[in-house]
């Protein structure tokens, strides 16, 4: 199991941690943000692969912003998936 933090930009939340492995995602949580949002996220995604979580998530916005939290977690995952691909 490969863990990785992620720190969001233009979001309420601060940080996402979440684990990987291979490219399967388990075990997210956000610092920050809308708790009851941020709580169901993890459990909507959890054994899902960074493909299927990106192809979801990614490009949602948050009002005027040009991101969310979903959206940073598409990115999360992808860089955590980069990240244990260099490790190994």
């Amino acid at each position: 199991m490969f863990h990785y933090d992620y720190k969001t930009q233009d979001t309420c939340s601060q940080l996402i941690s979440l684990d990987l492995d291979g490219d399967v995602v388990h075990n997210v949580s956000f610092m920050g943000g809308c708790n009851g949002n941020l709580k169901a996220i993890p459990i909507l995604i959890e054994g899902l692969t960074v493909e299927e979580v990106e192809k979801k998530l990614a490009g949602v916005i948050c009002g005027r912003r040009p991101t969310s939290c979903a959206d940073q977690l598409a990115k999360a995952v992808r860089e955590a998936y980069e990240a244990e691909k260099q490790a190994s």
